[in-house]
């Protein structure tokens, strides 16, 4: 059997069929999600809640807390987080022979990191004043957390294992915090990055549930049977 669909379990084979409504769904609460973090800006002006969290981390900066916030700065943007990074990911999933997932991660990154540079655009919101780093236009969404998001999903669904499911929440939330902690986005930038990023990967999923688990069952078998020829040369 080599059709990543036919070998997928029933419930993955049902998630496919019903992608349109799937997928429909979860781009409209995403929609609705974003729009009520973006409205009640108030035109741009920063929310109290923003404000209070930047109050906060201005009072508790520490030399040390800025040497992993500047890591997470250069691993989640720039050429390394924008391409190097996806790059190496889509190899690796590419040398286990996942073509399906390969292609999944990349264009829901892709995706991703497009809709934020479009939603930086359309609401132009100014960046906090307080920066310790220099960053591009726009405040809104926050793209180092989307793309952080969007990974941590991508993988989850790719490799559904719960040290996966921990090792990207935990990055995603450490992306969080050090984004504001550096000053170069607001609280509610973060959490627009953050329903972005899920949203994405999430939407796409649907689709391509069946070949993504199918491929998965697929690979499983491969490396069972390439552990019973091992053990019977031996």
């Amino acid at each position: 059997m080599t059709n990543p669909e036919r070998a997928a379990d029933l419930k993955a084979r049902r998630i496919s069929r019903r992608w349109p409504v799937i997928s429909g769904i979860a781009a409209m609460a995403l929609a609705a999600l974003l729009g009520l973090v973006v409205v009640v800006r108030a035109n741009g002006v920063a929310l109290e809640v923003d404000t209070e969290w930047m109050d906060e981390i201005i009072e508790h900066r520490l030399p040390i807390w800025e040497i992993p916030s500047l890591f997470m700065n250069a691993l989640g943007g720039g050429l390394f987080g924008v391409l190097i990074v996806p790059l190496v990911i889509t190899l690796i999933i590419v040398l286990i022979k996942r073509p399906w997932a390969a292609g999944y991660y990349v264009v829901a990154t892709v995706l991703s990191a497009g809709f934020v540079q479009l939603l930086k655009q359309v609401f132009g919101r100014a960046r906090p004043e307080d920066m310790l780093v220099m960053s591009d236009f726009g405040s809104f969404p926050s793209g180092h957390v989307a793309n952080a998001a969007t990974m941590a999903v991508c993988l989850a669904i790719i490799f559904p294992r719960l040290w996966v499911v921990l090792a990207g929440t935990i990055y995603t939330i450490v992306m969080l915090l050090s984004r504001t902690y550096l000053g170069v986005h607001w609280l509610t930038d973060t959490i627009g990055g953050l329903l972005l990023g899920v949203g994405v990967a999430i939407v796409l999923w649907a689709p391509v549930a069946a070949k993504l688990d199918g491929e998965r069952d697929l690979a499983a078998r491969r490396r069972l049977e390439r552990q019973r020829q091992k053990e019977a040369r031996s």
